[in-house]
């Protein structure tokens, strides 16, 4: 191979580990969320969403088959701001 090619590899390698690095960064943040909630008393909102998001992310299957992680960082975002609506008591 030659230099650019390397060059190409080492780039798409650190997308791919960025992708993921913010995938369970948003994980641990969901569940983080979900556990302050329910110490405080407050509602977080379907456990449906909890759960399915949280095994979305960890089960092979995904809704785009692609190497990075950008549909699961989605679903993260979408479970984490409905648990965040669902407990904030002005909506």
């Amino acid at each position: 191979m030659d230099t650019n090619a390397w060059i190409l590899v080492l780039v798409v390698a650190a997308v791919l580990a960025a992708a993921l690095t913010v995938a369970v960064v948003l994980l641990v943040r969901l569940v983080r969320t979900r556990r302050d909630l329910r110490r405080a008393g407050l509602p977080t909102g379907p456990r449906w969403v909890f759960w399915g998001a949280v095994a979305y992310v960890v089960l092979p299957a995904d809704l785009l088959p692609d190497p990075a992680y950008f549909d699961d960082i989605a679903v993260l975002l979408l479970a984490l701001r409905s648990m965040r609506a669902s407990a904030d008591p002005l909506r």
